[in-house]
């Protein structure tokens, strides 16, 4: 792809995307407000997702580990 196909293809995505949420029809002000609360809701998100998921599929590992009998060891029984 040359670069002037890729630039009419992502301002055709950004037009899309105009018309998908109603925004061509906002005053510019109004856009800055709509834009900078769906971007702050996306990095929320994203940053909830990567600090949240990996703990919770470690939660669901170990109790689907529990319920298939491979218990870890209690720390007590290997100390006697």
């Amino acid at each position: 792809m040359d670069i002037k196909s890729m630039k009419n293809y992502l301002y055709w995505l950004y037009c899309q995307f105009e018309l998908i949420t109603c925004s061509y029809l906002m005053e510019p002000w109004e856009k800055l407000l709509f834009y900078t609360f769906n971007v702050t809701m996306l990095v929320m998100v994203l940053y909830t997702a990567y600090i949240f998921v990996p703990v919770h599929i470690s939660t669901a590992f170990q109790f689907f580990l529990h319920l298939l009998g491979n218990q870890h060891e209690n720390t007590v029984s290997v100390v006697k």
